[in-house]
């Protein structure tokens, strides 16, 4: 039987989520591909909310005491962590930054 988990967004995920959204919809004026991209990132977060341990973990050049995974969705990934029965999304990043840079800062 798999064990079940919770879900927990940090502020710093809704920022990224809202920027990228915004950006979509007002700069680049598709307000139709920004809600896509927020509905497919959403069901791939409940999707892997199933069992998030699954996957390969995020490698970074410090052990971590929670590694980080990744879920690629397009051009951005979405960063979470495993905590007891918790998966925390942490951030969504665009995928052609810098991410060790993005998530940590200079490690």
């Amino acid at each position: 039987m798999n064990k079940a988990y919770e879900l927990s967004y940090l502020p710093t995920f809704e920022r990224d989520v809202a920027e990228v959204r915004d950006y979509i919809a007002d700069v680049l004026m598709n307000p139709k591909a920004a809600l896509r991209l927020i509905e497919d990132t959403e069901k791939a977060i409940n999707k892997r909310l199933k069992n998030p341990l699954a996957f390969q973990s995020y490698k970074t050049q410090r052990n971590r005491k929670h590694p980080y995974y990744r879920i690629n969705i397009r051009n951005y990934s979405v960063f979470y962590v495993v905590i007891g029965n918790v998966m925390e999304v942490r951030r969504f990043i665009y995928s052609k930054r810098n991410l060790p840079d993005a998530l940590f800062g200079k490690e």
